[in-house]
């Protein structure tokens, strides 16, 4: 066993804030790994400190005062025999400035920077020093996790702590599963000294090493975990094909009604796809398949034909969107096109009165409905159908792995299981899509339809905001329509972005002709919706939102799109902003406008996006600059993520990966469960679902 509570000074609330970092036993605490160091085992003079890097100094403190200003602050100076420092701290209590009398001895620990001709730290984090007292450091480095509300790095350190001390009891479960194997990339390590030596390195190791995963032992627990996530894959397709689900026949009585009654003709690539789906679902077991679709490619009617597949053979079938806001724009789009084909649609999401949920529920349980589209309430207690055949998730980079399976569960009927079909708009690079979502077959509408415009993109800074403004004032008062994107909801000093709502308000100065709008995800509701409608209906100019507008939203009309801050946003998210025009007949553009100075990745990212429109080749730099955690979405709570492995620098492994894992399931099949035990703990629950 491996419980939590095996931990002297586990408690229930500890295990509830551990649980919101994925980590629900010892072994996942083990593996939850240092993000960096500190570095406290040497004192830096203050002459010899580099700045813009974390120091630790001792010395006398001299002149701490309050200082009231633009915010009320304590300042202090710290002198050692080099030189001297200023201290800042902006949250303070007067016992802390009386603890700072002249001539009192610190250890500080900070980063050093330079602010006009004076050196500062800011908050460094220090302790008093007896006169008499004799320095002690430490000869290991200091780790820092990522953590959590309720969950500060002491305490997390300490159960680490006893984590590893547990484990030095329990070695065996530690036990290699690819020693044998003849083509090992890197010879196996002891797991738990490898462990041991990354939660706590010695002062002489190599911290850039340890953190860029490049030695040996770190190398065979790269290739580990990546064959741990590549097995759980292959299981869950494993299980799949041993389940039963209906086999869908399509009869053409309503999906080619709907098709022939389209203003236009599927592209190629529509039809290609939508027949992988079609013979998948006529098949006895339950499909399982991605379909990956450019902004604009026309996902959504493959998508909505798919469920007519389901409703002419008289069952159900369900669509969930990761937000209200897109939710409810599927709703509206499903039952213009549903119903003159007298077909039911219903509704479903957590904000629904009580009285229009009780309606709806018993739509779906009575079959009535026979297609339901929602929120994430689609998967909740309480939510029954009649006959579910398919379960189409949109966005599926947003779910969790067990949300989406959760799903599915809804039909399990006679055990029957629906056909999933998961779909996105953020385009994956075909190898990294084939390693991560191994247990799916893989579509690709790679096609955009005829007559789409091509949408100009610029690059400008923030100090031609005027420009811009007068740019947007002119087109708009011409019947055009804007989108003023920007990437928080409140003023933020650590970020320096403007707020949405900040924003609001200076444009509605800036053009008192126009009507603005502002749309962000802490509003309700109806008030979001509302919004969303007066800017359909052409009763709103410029629309100035948050990223809650980034997939899905549809308004022909808009043509300008103004993405602020653009340099904070990764390059696939500003590709799907940017789609949210170039969507009727207006020449559209997008303007990135930019904080100086720009960081070479921020200004490649931005170049990129200014010279090509297709998502593939986009995706593909994307991961290059960044990594796959926010192409993949295995971010997302509840689903699977690396601890140690990054597929933007292992993807030569996997083929590697491939191949050992075919040898463990022929020759050591015992060995797979360790595995999967060791890496995704009880992520690996939603493998047996």
């Amino acid at each position: 066993m491996s419980d939590l509570k095996d931990l002297p000074s586990m408690t229930a609330k500890a295990q509830e804030n551990l649980a919101t970092l994925n980590i629900n036993s010892i072994y996942d605490l083990l593996f939850h790994l240092p993000i960096r160091y500190n570095d406290r085992t040497r004192i830096t003079t203050i002459a010899d400190l580099t700045l813009n890097t974390d120091v630790q100094l001792v010395g006398e403190v001299f002149n701490a005062k309050v200082v009231f200003g633009r915010r009320r602050m304590m300042t202090a100076t710290l002198h050692d025999q080099t030189g001297e420092i200023s201290l800042r701290f902006f949250h303070f209590n007067q016992s802390q400035l009386r603890g700072l009398a002249d001539g009192t001895r610190l250890i500080c620990f900070g980063e050093a920077r330079k602010v006009g001709q004076r050196i500062e730290m800011i908050h460094p984090q220090y302790r008093i020093l007896q006169h008499d007292e004799q320095l002690v450091l430490p000869d290991t480095l200091e780790p820092v996790y990522s953590t959590t509300k309720g969950l500060h790095q002491k305490r997390i350190n300490s159960l680490i702590e006893q984590a590893l001390q547990w484990a030095a009891q329990a070695d065996v479960v530690f036990q290699g599963v690819l020693e044998d194997w003849p083509e090992l990339p890197a010879p196996a390590p002891d797991i738990l000294q490898e462990l041991h030596g990354m939660h706590r390195p010695h002062a002489d190791a190599d911290k850039q090493a340890i953190l860029g995963r490049q030695t040996q032992g770190q190398q065979y627990l790269v290739f580990e975990e990546l064959l741990a996530h590549h097995l759980s894959m292959m299981k869950v397709r494993l299980l799949s094909n041993q389940r039963r689900a209906v086999a869908l026949r399509a009869t053409g009585r309503l999906s080619q009604t709907f098709l022939a009654q389209l203003p236009f003709k599927l592209t190629l690539a529509q039809t290609r796809v939508l027949q992988e789906i079609t013979d998948d679902m006529a098949q006895g077991i339950p499909m399982m398949r991605l379909v990956q679709g450019d902004v604009g490619s026309g996902k959504t009617v493959v998508a909505l034909t798919a469920c007519l597949l389901a409703v002419e053979n008289n069952y159900q079938a369900a669509f969930m969107a990761p937000t209200e806001l897109l939710a409810e724009q599927h709703f509206r789009f499903f039952t213009e096109q549903l119903l003159p084909l007298g077909i039911q649609v219903a509704w479903l999401s957590s904000s629904l009165a009580t009285k229009k949920k009780r309606e709806m529920l018993a739509l779906i349980s009575s079959g009535t409905a026979a297609v339901v589209v929602g929120t994430h309430a689609l998967f909740q207690e309480g939510v029954e159908f009649d006959n579910l055949a398919l379960s189409i998730t949109d966005e599926q980079h947003r779910f969790g792995v067990q949300q989406r399976l959760q799903l599915t569960r809804k039909g399990n009927a006679e055990s029957y299981y629906p056909h999933q079909l998961t779909m996105t708009a953020t385009p994956i690079p075909r190898t990294l899509a084939m390693s991560m979502y191994a247990h799916l077959d893989y579509s690709v509408i790679d096609e955009l339809p005829p007559g789409r415009k091509p949408i100009t993109t610029v690059t400008i800074p923030e100090q031609r905001r005027s420009e811009v403004i007068e740019r947007i004032n002119a087109s708009c008062q011409q019947g055009a329509q804007a989108y003023w994107v920007c990437s928080l909801i409140e003023e933020s000093e650590s970020l320096q972005s403007r707020a949405a709502s900040a924003t609001y308000e200076l444009l509605q100065q800036q053009m008192p002709e126009l009507n603005i709008g502002l749309l962000h995800g802490k509003m309700k509701s109806v008030e979001k919706e509302q919004m969303m409608q007066a800017f359909i209906e052409k009763k709103i100019h410029v629309l100035v939102a948050t990223t809650v507008i980034e997939v899905g939203v549809d308004v022909a009309n808009a043509s300008l799109m103004i993405i602020e801050n653009a340099e904070r946003f990764g390059l696939a998210q500003l590709h799907q902003l940017r789609g949210r025009v170039g969507r009727g007949e207006k020449q559209s553009s997008c303007v990135l406008m930019y904080k100086n100075p720009l960081t070479n990745n921020a200004k490649k990212r931005l170049d990129a996006l200014r010279t090509s429109s297709d998502g593939f080749e986009l995706a593909r730099i994307d991961l290059e600059l960044r990594g796959p955690g926010e192409v993949m979405g295995t971010k997302q709570s509840g689903d699977t993520h690396m601890r140690i492995a990054d597929l933007s620098q292992d993807l030569a492994l996997l083929p590697q990966v491939s191949k050992a894992a075919q040898w463990l399931l022929e020759k050591h099949p015992q060995r797979v469960e360790i595995l999967l035990r060791r890496w995704l703990g009880k992520a690996i629950d939603y493998v047996n679902a």
